[in-house]
């Protein structure tokens, strides 16, 4: 399985916005956002050249969207694929499938510091969708179904970490009881619902293209 393994602050300053993938670290004055808020690169910050063309922006949204939820190209073309066939808005439904992954509901849950980290919890067996073990981050979690810290992982220093400090917000489409450690995709999400900073129709151009 493809991974990236460079990094991942370099995402971050790239795209110009705090995409959560450290965890603590990005609350702390370390966050490499707010020590160097331009792209990354050996000549340090250089002005721009000119304004950026259309394509260039479609591609920075994909990209943006692509890192934000941390999935490869490929996986990504086949979210699109499918939101495409499916009725309704597709990018609303891009949008739909990715925030109802496994890994990101851990995450908006709060059960992990951020999505890489989730994702690690979901693999190694950590989480419950409705009493069973799912090991797949990707896992299409549909409403009313149930998601769980297993019994025997609890005491996780990574967990505690995330219930001390979150970069999820509350959302009205989850219900969550931290206490439990167990939360609820309720609905699946309207669009404005969704707290992700990607102009989802810029995406939808660039593979209409």
């Amino acid at each position: 399985m493809a991974r990236y393994r460079d990094s991942v602050c370099k995402l971050c300053r790239r795209e110009g916005i705090k995409l959560y993938l450290k965890g603590s670290r990005c609350f702390s004055e370390k966050c490499s956002v707010d020590r160097r808020n331009y792209p990354p690169g050996q000549h340090g910050p250089t002005p721009r050249r000119g304004r950026q063309q259309e394509y260039g922006r479609q591609l920075r949204e994909k990209q943006k969207a692509k890192r934000y939820y941390g999935v490869m190209e490929k996986q990504f073309r086949r979210y699109y694929d499918g939101a495409s066939r499916k009725a309704g808005v597709t990018g609303e439904n891009l949008l739909r499938a990715l925030e109802c992954r496994l890994d990101n509901l851990v995450f908006r849950f709060g059960f992990a510091p951020s999505r890489p980290a989730a994702r690690q919890l979901v693999v190694h067996g950590h989480v419950t969708v409705n009493g069973g073990r799912v090991k797949i981050p990707s896992y299409q979690v549909s409403p009313g179904d149930a998601v769980q810290v297993q019994e025997s992982s609890r005491e996780l220093a990574v967990i505690h970490e995330a219930l001390g400090t979150s970069a999820s917000k509350a959302v009205p489409w989850l219900s969550v009881d931290k206490a439990a450690l167990r939360g609820e995709l309720m609905e699946l999400p309207a669009r404005e619902d969704i707290p992700v900073p990607v102009e989802e129709q810029l995406i939808i151009e660039l593979y209409s293209r």
